[in-house]
């Protein structure tokens, strides 16, 4: 009498459904670490709804201590005209990323969004999203 069944385990073990998971998860990370901006200046941005456009542009920032900065260069408010030309003059559209912190005065917002204005530049506030 023959007791035994017919099917038998065997002790190996398959990696290739290991290899698709690992695979899988270095596409999503790999993408996912391309789509994070990282921001050299720490700032508390004001919140609202909406968000910010993110394109080729130059990112002025003001920090709570009124200290401007163009991208992560810190200038002076009297050379900050003339580095924003500068900075935009090889582009086609030129684009500034204001971001100023929420205990900025308005008048030295108002101050980058005039040099804008008088440079033709398109001014995107930069702001957290609620």
């Amino acid at each position: 009498m023959n007791i035994r069944g017919r099917n038998k385990v065997t002790p190996e073990f398959n990696m290739s459904s290991m290899t698709d998971i690992v695979f899988l998860l270095l596409i999503f990370f790999m993408i996912a670490s391309t789509l994070v901006t990282t921001n050299a200046i720490d700032i508390i941005l004001p919140k609202a709804s909406g968000k910010t456009e993110n394109k080729q542009s130059v990112a002025v920032s003001i920090k709570s201590d009124l200290t401007y900065y163009i991208d992560e260069k810190r200038v002076g408010e009297s050379v900050l005209e003339s580095q924003l030309i500068a900075a935009l003059s090889s582009e086609e559209k030129p684009t500034i990323v204001l971001r100023a912190e929420k205990s900025v005065p308005v008048e030295n917002v108002v101050t980058v969004m005039d040099i804008a204005n008088r440079n033709k530049f398109k001014v995107i506030l930069a702001v957290k999203p609620n």
